[in-house]
C-alpha cells in the first residue's frame, strides 16, 4: 500500500510538472480553399482563408478564428502570415488580399509593389492601365467589350 501511494504521488507530481511545461504555439499555418493564405482551426483540418478571421463571424468549431487574444489589437495581435503591410506603414490587408487584382491597400502596393511579388495577370484578368481606382494593372476579362472604358488606351475595348 506504501508503494502503491508512492506510485500515486509520483503520478500527480508528473502530470503537475507536464502541465506547468511551456506549451509550443500552435501552428496556425495552412493553404485555404482559395489557394491562399489561411488560418488552420483547433480541429487541425479547418482552413480558414486569411480574410474571414476576426470578421465577427465565427467560422472554426470553436470559435478560436474570433477569440479575443488573436482579434483584440489588429493587425498586431494577428500571426505575421495573415497580414500583409502596405507601403503606407498604417495601412494593411489580410494575405490573402495581396495579389487578388483589387486595389485593397488605396496605392496599389498590394498588387504591384515589389514586397507583393504577384505574378503576371492570369488568364482571366487583362493587362492595362485601368482608370478605375479598384483595379491596379490588370482588370477582370468579363468588363472587356461591354462599351464602358476600364484601360486608359481603350484595350479593353478593341483588343481584349
Amino acid at each position: 500500500s506504501a508503494v502503491a501511494l508512492l506510485v500515486l504521488v509520483a503520478a500527480l507530481a508528473l502530470g503537475l510538472a507536464l502541465a506547468l511545461l511551456p506549451r509550443a504555439p500552435v501552428n496556425r499555418l495552412c493553404t485555404a480553399p482559395n489557394n491562399k493564405t489561411g488560418f488552420l482551426c483547433d480541429d487541425r483540418v479547418t482552413c480558414v482563408p486569411a480574410s474571414w478571421v476576426c470578421d465577427r463571424v465565427s467560422n472554426c468549431r470553436n470559435g478560436e478564428d474570433e477569440q479575443e487574444q488573436l482579434c483584440g489589437d489588429l493587425p498586431h495581435s494577428l500571426p505575421g502570415h495573415l497580414v500583409f503591410y502596405c507601403s503606407n506603414p498604417r495601412s494593411w490587408v489580410y494575405a490573402d488580399q495581396r495579389c487578388n487584382g483589387m486595389n485593397d491597400c488605396g496605392d496599389c502596393s498590394d498588387e504591384t509593389g515589389s514586397l507583393a511579388a504577384c505574378p503576371p495577370c492570369g488568364q482571366e484578368w487583362w493587362s492595362c492601365s485601368p482608370v478605375h481606382y479598384e483595379f491596379c494593372s490588370c482588370i477582370p476579362r468579363r468588363l472587356c467589350r461591354d462599351g464602358i472604358q476600364h484601360c486608359l488606351g481603350w484595350s479593353d475595348e478593341f483588343l481584349c
